[in-house]
């Protein structure tokens, strides 16, 4: 049953020009022109967005932690923790299957990489080295998964700040918590409280959303110029149409059949994560924004605090187009012949190594490097010829991985009964009042 409470602490509704998606995409705009009119101004602004990144990712693993300990703890029925979970984890071992799958076949129909001829000795491998040596010590797939998934002392996964470690934690201390019952009422209150005030920090830090956003797009275009565009447009265009028909074909009808909501309206809501990720091609530096709005959408907070953060490391969707895609085009532009057991060997490779992208710094490129050096069939220097496109690419896979985390958490809390729908359509139609905006809490 979804329970809600006032929230007097939702922000009124600002004129347009105010709001923070649109000085975020008056900033992007910026930055790309100052990148294209003078790219060296534009590459030495790249502080700007690590710094914003850096803000973010602080303040990620104390809010997971806090928002999942209270939320499990609230639940008290530890069966239905492990409802949630088993239904999400299903739910994305569906959809990055299909995700994959659906990279494949359009990789394979368009072949984007046909005609470039490139030959894999002679490139130019230097760039590359980072990437792999990376890839050789993280070990690909649920194995990676394993390794990163116990952390070697409590302060360990926040000090880390490793999303799946801090799940994990979360997951023993709210636990823990729900088993005392009456005894642990004082310390679920003290995270409670703490919580508020990591949300309150999180509203300061997006004050500064703008100016990372502006950063990250001028480096981004001084660094590899528009031109990088032009050079590999086929697989960009490729890339960026098979994402937006997996929005729209797969995500969308889930999400109004299963969740019950306007696919429109939803994602309307939220234009602000969007557009953050938009501009630092990061997914992470939505992901307390993220969580916060599916609260007041009327999804239960146990829900949310369990979906989300797990969806962040298992629920790539456009990491996994990406990966087929990225690795096809690779076979193809090095004229390298894949039989048909060769490229389901490769879709069964990376079912596994697609888990496991979150957990590597580099992420879906590291990844991609690892999952081509453990098959052996595709020329790993053929990498190469992504990297100038790569970081352009990271903004659709950063984007996908919002908009399928965000209905999985919708269409998660709809299975379980912890999703109050005339809030949603309320919320979703503008109809929100802000001094009683509902928050549901179990």
């Amino acid at each position: 049953m979804v329970t809600a409470q006032n929230d007097a602490s939702a922000p009124p509704k600002l004129p347009f020009y105010r709001s923070l998606y649109f000085r975020v995409l008056v900033a992007i705009a910026a930055g790309a022109l100052l990148g294209w009119w003078r790219p060296t101004w534009g590459v030495a602004l790249q502080p700007l967005g690590e710094l914003f990144v850096r803000l973010v990712k602080m303040v990620i693993a104390p809010v997971v932690f806090c928002t999942v300990t209270v939320g499990i703890a609230a639940m008290g029925d530890l069966k239905r923790v492990g409802s949630v979970g088993a239904k999400a984890l299903l739910y994305f071992e569906v959809l990055t299957t299909f995700a994959l799958g659906l990279g494949l076949v359009i990789v394979e129909w368009i072949k984007p990489g046909a005609g470039v001829h490139a030959n894999a000795s002679r490139l130019d491998t230097r760039a590359l080295s980072g990437y792999v040596e990376q890839a050789q010590r993280h070990k690909p797939g649920l194995a990676g998964v394993v390794e990163q998934l116990v952390p070697e002392h409590f302060v360990g996964a926040l000090a880390k700040g490793d999303v799946l470690q801090v799940l994990v934690l979360a997951v023993l201390f709210g636990t823990a918590l729900a088993s005392l019952k009456d005894r642990g009422k004082p310390m679920v209150e003290w995270i409670e409280r703490a919580t508020e005030t990591l949300f309150a920090m999180v509203s300061i830090v997006m004050k500064f959303a703008p100016v990372g956003a502006f950063g990250a797009m001028a480096f981004t275009v001084g660094k590899f110029g528009v031109g990088t565009l032009a050079n590999l447009a086929g697989l960009m265009g490729t890339f960026y149409l098979t994402s937006a028909l997996f929005v729209l074909l797969v995500l969308a009808p889930i999400l109004r059949v299963v969740g019950g909501l306007d696919p429109w309206r939803f994602f309307l809501y939220l234009r602000d994560e969007f557009l953050l990720v938009l501009g630092t091609s990061s997914s992470e530096s939505a992901l307390p924004g993220l969580m916060t709005k599916l609260e007041r959408l009327g999804c239960a907070r146990p829900v949310v605090g369990l979906v989300v953060p797990t969806g962040y490391s298992f629920n790539l969707d456009g990491t996994s187009i990406y990966l087929t895609m990225a690795a096809m085009f690779v076979a193809q532009a090095t004229d390298t012949h894949l039989v048909l057991s060769q490229k389901l060997s490769l879709l069964g490779v990376l079912l596994l190594t697609s888990k496991g992208a979150a957990a590597v710094s580099g992420g879906g490129f590291v990844t991609l490097a690892a999952t081509l050096s453990a098959t052996g069939d595709i020329p790993v220097a053929g990498l190469a010829l992504l990297l100038g496109i790569d970081r352009f690419m990271s903004e659709a896979r950063a984007l996908t991985n919002l908009a399928g985390n965000s209905v999985a958490t919708v269409v998660i809390s709809r299975w379980e009964g912890a999703l109050d729908q005339e809030t949603a359509r309320r919320v979703l139609a503008g109809e929100r009042d802000a001094t009683s905006e509902t928050r549901p809490t179990s």
